[in-house]
């Protein structure tokens, strides 16, 4: 992973040009197929034309905050279950290990990398390191429509996706993401075997949530949507090291 970011950061300089849309919208009907190496949008902005941005943090309510170990109204039993069968100790939090066992019951086993880089990006002002139930809830509604999403791109129901599905299954959710990045991206899950790099909704959901996260801090210095932001050394090294430190 600290490799990908190397190969991330040497494409990056002070005037960026970045996704930012939404994380995680209804499903909106299937973008035509385009032939590969294509942006979408202008080569100004590369925001998706599908929505209008919101603010940073609109999607969630920013970083919950519950003062008690309850759901937020509305959550389905099944979620309060997967949870419960998961917290052992009734603390009201469980760490990445419970969380991946949780997960695994309702979509199927994530990696812990992908784990680990749920909870950092879904995290609670009282345990960095575990998960309450809010975050839990969040996650887990998340997930669902990315589980939709992915399912409408693989339409041999393989359970996987190549890297044209997976541009266009990002594009549905929102990002517009440059062919250059989706490269980048890639090579996390290429074995120098010279075959095809496909995608299980493990991988989608971590390459998803890295290019989540990402453009959720773009959009902190581009609040009026340009695709262009100027970030100083700190601005830029704060961004990308958190990621790391989530992989450790």
């Amino acid at each position: 992973m600290a490799s990908f970011f190397g190969r991330f950061t040497s494409h990056s300089h002070s005037n960026s040009n970045a996704p930012s849309a939404p994380s995680a919208p209804s499903p909106p009907p299937a973008p035509e197929t385009h032939d590969q190496g294509q942006s979408h949008g202008t080569a100004a902005q590369y925001y998706s034309e599908q929505q209008r941005p919101r603010p940073y943090g609109s999607d969630y309510g920013g970083v919950s905050s519950y003062g008690s170990y309850g759901f937020p109204p509305g959550t389905s039993p099944e979620v309060i279950r997967s949870f419960q069968m998961v917290d052992r100790d009734g603390s009201g939090f469980i760490d990445e290990n419970e969380l991946q066992q949780a997960l695994s019951s309702g979509y199927q086993r994530f990696s812990l990398r992908t784990v680990r880089l749920l909870i950092f990006l879904f995290r609670n002002p009282v345990d960095s390191t575990r998960m309450g139930p809010n975050e839990f809830a969040a996650i887990w509604s998340c997930l669902g429509q990315w589980r939709a999403t992915f399912e409408r791109y693989d339409r041999d129901r393989s359970g996987k996706i190549d890297a044209l599905e997976m541009r266009d299954a990002l594009y549905g959710l929102g990002y517009a993401v440059p062919s250059s990045v989706l490269q980048l991206l890639s090579s996390l899950y290429d074995d120098h075997c010279g075959g095809r790099v496909e995608y299980n909704f493990d991988s989608f959901v971590e390459c998803g949530m890295i290019v989540k996260g990402l453009t959720e801090k773009f959009k902190e210095k581009d609040r009026n949507y340009t695709g262009s932001a100027t970030l100083t050394y700190e601005d830029f090294m704060s961004t990308i090291l958190p990621f790391l430190v989530s992989y450790s």
